[in-house]
């Protein structure tokens, strides 16, 4: 039987494999591939809790669903800027992107 803590670990081990690909990573599109696991990973949560603490109730799945579309959303215009900037610099690599700093 699988319980809450199983989804909890999977949701934690996904959000650590996450932000250690946002903190090592230098290319941009494996930084934005670490926000999505992050993000997916809280989404689990979300669905967990939802389905076993009150499973009538779908607003845990309601929130998922808002996750994802913000996701989709962040996915297009980070790619979009670093389409952009790929052009401009002929590099996608973070630390050689500084356009944006003061």
């Amino acid at each position: 039987m699988i319980s809450l803590t199983h989804y909890l670990v999977l949701a934690a081990v996904l959000f650590s494999i996450g932000l250690f690909g946002v903190i090592t990573k230098r290319n941009a599109i494996a930084i934005l591939m670490g926000i999505e696991l992050m993000l997916n990973a809280v989404n689990i949560n979300l669905v967990a809790f939802s389905r076993f603490i009150e499973p009538s109730d779908v607003v845990g799945q309601v929130f998922a669903v808002f996750i994802i579309v913000v996701a989709a959303a962040e996915v297009a215009v980070g790619l979009a800027i670093i389409i952009a900037l790929a052009r401009a610099r002929q590099t996608i690599d973070a630390e050689e992107l500084h356009l944006l700093k003061w």
